[in-house]
């Protein structure tokens, strides 16, 4: 069974609470929007839609869910993850801090939506940022005191070395940033749970149809395999999974893995030494880890692929060891889950949220770098403000108004481009420890 394009045996799919699914298309459909992707971003920005009025359809091609949104580690954190300042030479220092203050909204957005459609996925708060090094740890200290500056309404913890055992039982840390507004959730519930909202609000939502072929103009069609979409806009939504649907997009993303493993169930001291008060946890730099106890107390302990530019073979392989160095006492446990997934990265690190260019009624929202469960429900927003001209102007365009480097699309040339960068980044991480 492959872990990245078949159905996908993981922890999050042995536990969905919504086994709902949804037809192929099969025929003709004329809509105000069609939306290509069912994961976060097409599923939040068909809802902003509805929410508004207008007539939606989602196509697609596996399953609500089925790539990064319902794969991920399920850690929901506010912000970016990308250094804002660096865009300050294209957005002004006023636009750089629009968008530091849409970053904090984000976790807002998710749980809103949870609470108004009343979605079990298993939402906890609580999450702590970990610093391998005294140069991180003081980094942390400066992240507190800019998101204070900010207006961040969370009471922020700085955690100090003697302390670190009320944030987890591992040696490997010398300090933490604890967010009480930050938490995790269980992702695939969430997207299941948000496809179900959607569907009540009268979006179609078409499984098991790949977007084959795009018509551009006054309208757009989107051609699949039994049928088609023709709507006033379009939105794409396919982020590392997009492909050579539209190049001119995908080029700018580099799919790059991300996998997780899960222990058998713990026993509660054990939960409890691992991590105390059941917050998500996630230390820094390019080789992170990120890690956090399930609904039924499994750690589930998730990390970025290898350098090499290659998946592993043997998920648990990889990812076992990684864990054992964080957590030696769990060597006697079993793992009972494996999987792993793509998630889209970017150059600069930004989301890319925009329209393709010339083509103003084509809309577009990927990249995520590891942020995707956030960042994609406040693209959702920001693309159904634009399109339905709500908006005050300055969220969609300061993204849009941020360039993003456009990748060589050779098939072979892609992973080891993305090798070298993590190398090279990794190199710098080391230098400054």
């Amino acid at each position: 069974m492959s872990y990245l394009f078949g159905e996908v045996d993981s922890y999050y799919a042995d536990t969905a609470v919504n086994g709902e699914r949804y037809p192929s298309l099969n025929g003709h459909v004329d809509v105000d929007v069609c939306v290509v992707g069912a994961g976060f971003s097409g599923l939040n920005t068909a809802i902003e839609l509805a929410e508004r009025g207008l007539t939606v359809v989602i196509v697609e091609a596996k399953t609500v869910g089925w790539a990064a949104s319902g794969r991920n580690g399920g850690q929901l954190i506010r912000g970016f993850g990308a250094d804002l300042s660096r865009f300050e030479r294209i957005l002004g220092v006023e636009g750089v801090a629009a968008l530091y203050k849409l970053g904090l909204e984000t976790v807002e957005i998710v749980q809103n939506r949870i609470l108004k459609y009343q979605i079990d996925c298993d939402l906890t708060w609580g999450f702590c940022e970990l610093a391998k090094t005294h140069a991180q740890f003081r980094g942390l200290a400066e992240e507190k005191a800019a998101l204070e500056r900010a207006g961040y309404q969370e009471h922020l913890e700085l955690v100090p070395p003697s302390e670190m055992a009320k944030v987890t039982s591992s040696q490997c840390y010398v300090g933490g940033l604890i967010d009480p507004g930050s938490g995790h959730l269980h992702p695939l519930n969430l997207a299941k749970g948000e496809a179900a909202a959607a569907k009540r609000l009268g979006v179609r939502i078409f499984e098991h149809t790949a977007a084959l072929d795009i018509t551009y103009g006054s309208t757009v069609t989107v051609k699949t395999a039994d049928g088609s979409v023709t709507a006033h806009t379009l939105v794409l939504a396919g982020n590392a999974h997009l492909g050579s649907l539209e190049p001119r997009i995908s080029a700018k993303v580099l799919p790059a893995g991300s996998f997780i493993i899960a222990t058998e169930r713990l026993s509660q001291s054990e939960a409890n030494s691992i991590v105390p008060f059941n917050r998500a946890l996630c230390d820094q730099g390019v080789a992170l880890n990120y890690f956090r106890l399930s609904a039924d107390r499994r750690l589930l302990f998730g990390g970025s692929g290898p350098f090499t530019g290659t998946d592993p073979k043997d998920i648990e392989g990889f990812m076992r060891p990684k864990m054992l160095r964080v957590f030696p006492d769990l060597a006697a446990k079993r793992i009972d889950y494996k999987w792993g997934g793509m998630i889209g990265v970017g150059a600069n690190r930004l989301p890319q949220i925009g329209r393709l260019r010339g083509h103003r009624n084509v809309y577009y929202a990927q990249a995520y770098s590891g942020h995707g469960l956030n960042m994609s429900h406040m693209a959702g927003r920001l693309i159904a403000e634009a399109i339905t001209q709500q908006d005050d102007g300055r969220g969609f365009d300061l993204f849009a108004a941020v360039p993003h480097m456009s990748f060589p699309v050779v098939k072979y040339f892609r992973s080891p481009l993305l090798a070298v960068g993590m190398l090279w980044h990794r190199l710098k991480e080391r230098l400054t420890e």
